[in-house]
C-alpha cells in the first residue's frame, strides 16, 4: 500500500504504525541512513503479503535497457521483467546491422530467466533519429532484405526471440512503405519463430499534425505487427516547458484513439522510469532539464528543504525548490501514485501489459508496487 509522509513522521513511526521493520520500510524505499523522510514523499508500504493478492491480473512487462545500464538495477528490475529490450541495433545505408556490446545484458537476464529483444533503431553516429536512413531503407528492396537477413543472423546467434522496431520522426511520404517494411519483416521472421513490435510516438487522431506522428499508421502498423508499444511519454521533456512527464489526461487521449486503431491484446502502454528537473524561468529554445529518477529528486527535497507536491489532474508529483545559487527550479517525477495511476490505465484498457523507459535509474518501490497488482 502507498503511505504519504505527513509531518513529523519518521520511517520508525511509519513501520510501527503497520507493524513492519523499519529496515524494511527503508530498503523498500531506497532511503539510506540517517533515513530522512521528505513531507509529502509517497512510500510504498508492504503489508501482509496475501492482502490484496487476489485481486492481482495477469499481464506482461517489459524494460528498454543500455549496455550501461548499472548491474543494480537490472538485477533489481530483471525479476519483475518478461522479456529485456537491447538499446540499440542500428543500420547503415547499405542495409547492414551495425552492432551492439550487449553480452553483459544477455549474460545478466540468462541469469534470471528472461529472454532478450533486439531494439532496431535508425539512429545516426551522433544519436538522432535520421528520417533519411528510414527512406533509403523503406524504398529500397536490396537494402530492406539485406539488414533483414543481417538481422535473421544476429538473432540466431545471439540468442533474441524478436525485434522492436523503434523508427521515429518517419517522412509523411513513407508512411505507407514503412507500413509495407514492417509486413515484409514479420513475414520472414516469423517462421523462425521471432515476434515483430513496433514502438508507436503518443497519436491522438489519423491526422494529428507534426513529423512525429505524420509518418505513422495507427492501424497498419497494428494489423502487421505482433504488438506495438506506446510512447506514452514526454509531455514534459527536455527543452520543452515544465509539466508532468506523462500526465494522465493526455495519457488517456492516446489510449481513446488507439484502441480504435489496434487491437487491445496487441497493445502495450510506456512506463515513464524518469523526471525532469527544470531551471526557472523556462525560456523556450534556451532552458534545458536535466533528466533525473525518483531517488535524485527526494535528494533535492532534501538537501533544499522541499515538500513532494502532487497535481490530482495529471496524477504526478512535483517539487519547487531554489538552490545555492538563488536560481529557482521545478522537478516533474514520478513515485508510486503516479505509477499506480498508469498501471490502473493499463488494467481498465486491457491492454498487454507494459514497457518502461527506461531501467537506467532503479526504483525499487515500484517493482514491488508492481508485483502487488500483476501476477509475475
Amino acid at each position: 500500500m502507498i503511505h504519504v509522509v505527513a509531518a513529523n513522521e519518521t520511517v520508525d513511526s511509519i513501520a510501527a504504525l503497520y507493524g513492519i521493520s523499519p529496515f524494511d520500510l527503508a530498503f523498500d524505499n531506497q532511503i539510506a541512513p540517517p533515513y530522512p523522510l521528505v513531507l509529502g514523499q509517497a512510500l510504498w508500504v508492504q503489508v501482509n503479503e496475501e492482502e490484496g493478492l487476489s485481486n492481482r491480473v495477469e499481464k506482461s512487462f517489459f524494460g528498454y535497457a543500455y549496455p550501461f545500464t548499472t548491474e543494480e538495477s537490472l538485477n533489481g528490475s530483471l525479476p519483475y521483467l518478461a522479456e529485456l529490450y537491447h538499446f540499440s541495433y542500428g543500420y547503415t545505408e547499405e542495409g547492414e546491422l551495425t552492432p551492439l556490446n550487449d553480452e553483459r545484458l544477455f549474460e545478466t537476464a540468462a541469469r534470471f530467466g528472461v529472454p532478450s529483444v533486439l531494439v532496431l533503431t535508425p539512429l545516426t553516429p551522433g544519436g538522432n533519429f535520421s528520417n533519411q536512413l528510414v527512406n533509403t531503407l523503406v524504398e529500397n528492396p536490396s537494402v530492406q532484405q539485406r539488414l533483414i537477413e543481417d538481422l535473421i543472423r544476429v538473432m540466431a546467434e545471439k540468442g533474441f526471440i524478436g525485434v522492436d522496431v523503434d523508427f521515429e520522426y518517419i517522412l509523411p511520404e513513407d508512411i505507407e512503405n514503412y507500413v509495407a517494411f514492417v509486413r515484409n519483416l514479420k513475414a520472414q521472421l516469423s517462421p523462425y519463430g521471432y515476434q515483430v513490435t513496433v514502438a508507436l510516438p503518443p497519436k491522438i487522431a489519423d491526422d494529428q499534425p507534426g513529423l512525429l506522428y505524420e509518418g505513422m499508421d495507427y492501424a497498419g502498423i497494428g494489423e502487421v505487427a505482433d504488438a506495438v508499444f506506446l510512447m506514452t511519454y514526454e509531455w514534459g521533456y527536455t527543452y520543452g516547458p515544465p509539466m508532468a512527464v506523462a500526465p494522465i489526461p493526455s495519457v488517456r487521449r492516446v489510449l481513446d484513439y488507439a484502441v480504435t486503431r489496434i487491437p487491445r491484446n496487441k497493445i502495450y502502454m510506456g512506463l515513464p522510469n524518469y523526471g525532469y528537473d527544470w531551471p526557472l524561468p523556462y525560456e523556450r529554445g534556451v532552458t534545458k532539464a536535466e533528466t533525473i529518477g525518483y531517488t535524485i529528486a527526494i535528494e533535492r527535497a532534501l538537501r533544499y528543504g522541499a515538500s513532494v507536491q502532487y497535481d490530482v489532474t495529471a496524477q504526478a508529483p512535483f517539487i519547487e525548490y531554489v538552490d545555492e545559487n538563488g536560481i529557482s527550479h521545478i522537478i516533474w517525477f514520478e513515485d508510486v501514485r503516479s505509477m499506480l495511476a498508469k498501471f490502473n490505465l493499463i488494467k481498465e484498457y486491457d491492454f498487454l501489459g507494459g514497457g518502461y523507459w527506461n531501467l537506467t535509474r532503479f526504483f525499487r518501490a515500484n517493482w514491488l508496487l508492481q508485483a502487488s497488482e500483476f501476477l509475475l
